[in-house]
C-alpha cells in the first residue's frame, strides 16, 4: 500500500485528537517512497526505500504509467526489472503532499514535520510555498 495512505492517516489522527490536544500535534509527512518486488510475501518481501524524484526517474526510464489511488491519495506505478521481476512503487507527489498538508491544518494542528528531509523533493516545496507565506527568521 501507499507509504502513508490518507484514509489510514486520518484513522490515526481521529484517535490521536481524543488523547492529545490538537495544539500539541505536528503531523509527520513522508519524504520517500518504496519500491516493492512482487509478489508480496508477508515476512519475506522487502522494499527498497527511494526518494520521490528517484521514483519518477524510474517510471520515466521504465516507461511506466504513473497511476493515482484516490482512496490513499497517493501515486504508484508498476514496472519489471531486467530479470523479469515485477515491482510496484509507491511514492509522494504534489497531489499527495497537498492532501497531507491540508489535512494537518483541517485538524487544527499547529504544523507539520517531515520524515527524511534530506532527500530532494521540489514538488513538495512548490506546494508548501503556494499554501503558506514562508519567512526566514534571522537572529
Amino acid at each position: 500500500m501507499a507509504v502513508a495512505p490518507i484514509n489510514k492517516v486520518k484513522q490515526v489522527l481521529d484517535y490521536a485528537v481524543t488523547v492529545i490536544p490538537n495544539d500539541k500535534i505536528f503531523m509527520g509527512i513522508p519524504n520517500y517512497g518504496y519500491d516493492w518486488p512482487l509478489p508480496f510475501i508477508k515476512g519475506t518481501t522487502k522494499a527498497k526505500s527511494i526518494g520521490n524524484v528517484e521514483a519518477i526517474n524510474i517510471a520515466r526510464e521504465k516507461g511506466a504509467e504513473i497511476l493515482f489511488d484516490e482512496v490513499a491519495q497517493a501515486p504508484y506505478f508498476y514496472y519489471s526489472n531486467a530479470d523479469g521481476t515485477e515491482h510496484i512503487v509507491w511514492f509522494e507527489d504534489a497531489r499527495s503532499i497537498y492532501t497531507k498538508v491540508t489535512t494537518a491544518f483541517l485538524y487544527g494542528f499547529p504544523g507539520i514535520s517531515y520524515w527524511n528531509i534530506m532527500r530532494e523533493f521540489p514538488q513538495n516545496w512548490l506546494v508548501v510555498s503556494q499554501l503558506f507565506d514562508i519567512y526566514k527568521i534571522t537572529s
